[in-house]
């Protein structure tokens, strides 16, 4: 079967009208040429019967009398070689030929097409006669018109139904492409149409958009509320902090940073929920991760650029995706010294490449990680701080919505490969 739902339809729209079609070819070319030409034919081989019997009877006027009442061309002892024909297409030549087989003094048949049909007959005193008469006697006129008005006019309302078919199934290709959008963050306006059950799936999709946009609206708000709420006692907190002792105040002060570091990530984590999903605009890449390189060298680490990709310009969302980065190049350097970023393209997706040489992420953990706030620091390096665990929930969330995912593997050096798909 088609994968696609228009040429399935056409399948099923055409598939009967051909098989009817043809059947209804075969029958009628079976029962009605067929039986209408050995009827003809038969016809024939009587009188052609009756002829041979005046002829071997002597009766020469009366042969030939008859010959002519019948509007058959009469030639004795005709000179040239006879050399019996029949087209290959000539589907009730063949009947006619078997018909008149029948004839006892018959040496051949000659149908040269479709106007005139040519025997020979050898009859004791006679050496040969050539009798010639129009094909129209033996065999139905025009066999092939109502194949042909069949064919055309059966092709005009095939083509007719696509069109129709094509009305019908375009307000679901709306929809498809409607939900495809929603799912890389873009609202398309889409108003359903079409017929009840695909109005009804409209419907549906527009009732769930509405609920996911205002479920993603709650949840941004609340993340940003708390983490606001928030920083008022913690600035208390330090202040509180700065009026102890050096020897007391030093822990607690990093138990406060920890905490405003923990803050902060979740700002940036409801600000990337709550991004303005606006459509994607075209994006150099070699000049957007040049620029994210050189940023990256100003702070004193060095990332390895590769650009392996035949298409440059992308289409995203610049500020979303180099947030994205962002955290996965500072997961990078967090847990190794090493850090490769390259750029591939294939025929559905430009993927964004982070690689390190740490100690890497053991398969089994890997899902668990794209998780929000989990935290898998026991199994990786811990000599550079902790972490709340949203830097690959963002980069996955970002990825989603340019409707791609995040890969995680291990690199070649032994440390986490990340690929981050966006779809082209």
């Amino acid at each position: 079967m088609p994968k696609r739902l228009y040429w399935r339809a056409a399948l099923i729209l055409i598939l009967p009208v051909v098989l009817i079609q043809l059947l209804v070819s075969f029958v009628f070319i079976q029962r009605h040429f067929e039986g209408v030409t050995e009827q003809l034919t038969r016809g024939l081989t009587q009188e052609l019967a009756y002829f041979e019997t005046l002829i071997r009877t002597g009766d020469i006027e009366g042969a030939q009398a008859f010959a002519d009442a019948l509007d058959i061309s009469l030639s004795v002892n005709p000179d040239g070689a006879f050399q019996p024909t029949r087209r290959f297409y000539d589907l009730t030549g063949i009947v006619v030929i078997r018909e008149l087989s029948r004839v006892t003094s018959l040496r051949g048949v000659d149908l040269p097409d479709d106007r005139i049909v040519i025997l020979r007959m050898a009859i004791p005193g006679y050496e040969e006669l050539e009798l010639t008469f129009a094909r129209r006697r033996v065999s139905a006129s025009n066999p092939h018109q109502l194949i042909v008005n069949m064919v055309f006019f059966g092709g005009i309302f095939t083509i007719i139904a696509f069109f129709y078919l094509r009305n019908q199934l375009r307000p679901i290709t709306r929809l498809a492409a409607a939900a495809e959008a929603f799912g890389r963050g873009q609202n398309v306006a889409y108003s359903p149409s079409g017929a009840i059950e695909v109005r009804a799936a409209g419907d549906a999709f527009l009732n769930m958009r509405s609920r996911i946009e205002h479920h993603i609206e709650q949840r941004t708000l609340i993340l940003s509320g708390v983490s606001h709420d928030l920083r008022t006692p913690l600035t208390r907190l330090k202040l509180g902090l700065s009026m102890l002792a050096d020897r007391d105040r030093e822990p607690l002060e990093q138990d406060v940073e920890d905490m405003r570091i923990l803050l902060d990530e979740f700002l940036v984590y409801a600000k990337t929920l709550g991004e303005d999903r606006s459509r994607n605009e075209p994006v150099n890449a070699i000049t957007f991760l040049d620029g994210l390189v050189q940023d990256y060298a100003r702070m004193g680490q060095v990332v390895q650029l590769h650009i392996d990709a035949d298409e440059t310009v992308v289409m995203m969302r610049e500020n979303m995706v180099k947030r994205a980065l962002e955290n996965l190049l500072n997961n990078a350097f967090r847990y190794g010294d090493q850090v490769r970023l390259s750029l591939h393209s294939d025929a559905a997706f430009v993927t964004f490449r982070v690689e390190d040489n740490g100690p890497g992420i053991p398969p089994d953990q890997r899902e668990d990680a794209l998780k929000p706030f989990a935290r898998l620091d026991p199994a990786r390096n811990q000599n550079k701080g902790s972490s709340v665990g949203l830097g690959l929930p963002i980069a996955n969330d970002v990825a989603r919505a340019h409707g791609g995912h995040l890969i995680l593997s291990e690199a070649q050096d032994g440390g986490l490969r990340v690929d981050m798909r966006i779809a082209k």
